[in-house]
């Protein structure tokens, strides 16, 4: 991509999520994510209605006067986003692929952290880790991010969730908000998500196009895989084809559904086609 048409997506996709943060986003991020708890702030005299429990017993025998502690919420969090840069973010049959939802999901997410204080780390993944970008805070580093969604040239076409999530468990060693931005067609990552889970706090937002759930009534086509590259004729007008491609779909679901609820990990389904800011605060109403 040249760089003048890549600087006006990015600020494009700056324009929308930006707003989109300030009018309606950033409120329900800040409550569905907390900060890593508690900490002492300063002291004050003591005024009636105060709980006692909160008397810095030192101040108050040096003053002779009773003094409370206060304390204030550690709102800073590490965000880290898992961005899936497969092949299959390539496919797209409403208007927008499932690589551009992604891609604006990462830009609302990343500014809603900024404005929330917190910092914001990035990792690509395709079936490995392709790329990982430290955790920061700032617009600067808002706008790398969004240019190395747009732009980046992943080196494997395939999915695998386990490598990002080994990764994320060995290589952020204090406890973080992950969110793993997928369409999540990929192998068993039950054990992975598992361990990951344990540590981090993690959301799984589930990006599909409408034609992965419903194979639409095209006669003969001509598919590709983008994962793997191969291509097959297939009857969309056949009803055993249409058949076996909904049990496909519905029993990858079921399989995925099962995982992230054995692993206590909160998810969402965000169709391409459809806003998905919504969904998203949704998810964030029910932590």
């Amino acid at each position: 991509m040249e760089a003048t048409e890549l600087l006006k997506k990015v600020r494009k996709i700056e324009i929308k999520t930006r707003g989109l943060t300030r009018q309606v986003f950033a409120g329900e991020y800040h409550s569905a994510f907390k900060g890593r708890g508690i900490s002492f702030s300063e002291v004050r005299e003591y005024q009636y209605g105060d709980d006692i429990r909160s008397i810095d017993w030192n101040v108050t025998a040096r003053f002779n006067h009773p003094y409370i502690k206060i304390f204030e919420e550690e709102r800073e969090l590490t965000v880290m986003l898992l961005v899936d840069v497969s092949g299959s973010g390539s496919f797209g049959t409403e208007n927008v692929y499932k690589r551009e939802r992604i891609t604006e999901i990462a830009a609302l997410l990343a500014f809603s952290a900024i404005q929330n204080n917190d910092k914001i780390g990035v990792i690509l993944f395709s079936d490995k880790v392709e790329k990982f970008i430290t955790p920061q805070k700032g617009r600067k580093h808002i706008l790398r991010i969004i240019r190395e969604l747009l732009n980046y040239k992943p080196e494997s076409s395939k999915t695998c969730l386990n490598e990002p999530l080994r990764y994320l468990t060995n290589g952020i060693k204090k406890r973080c908000t992950s969110f793993i931005i997928s369409d999540f067609i990929a192998p068993d990552f039950d054990k992975s998500m598992r361990i990951a889970s344990n540590k981090h706090d993690i959301v799984a937002l589930r990006v599909y196009d409408i034609s992965e759930s419903e194979l639409p009534d095209l006669g003969y086509i001509k598919g590709l895989d983008p994962e793997n590259g191969a291509e097959k004729w297939i009857d969309t007008s056949s009803v055993k084809v249409k058949k076996a491609y909904s049990d496909w779909w519905l029993k990858s679901n079921e399989i995925t559904d099962g995982i992230l609820a054995r692993c206590g990990v909160d998810n969402v389904m965000i169709r391409t086609g459809e806003d998905y800011v919504k969904p998203l605060i949704n998810l964030f109403k029910r932590r």
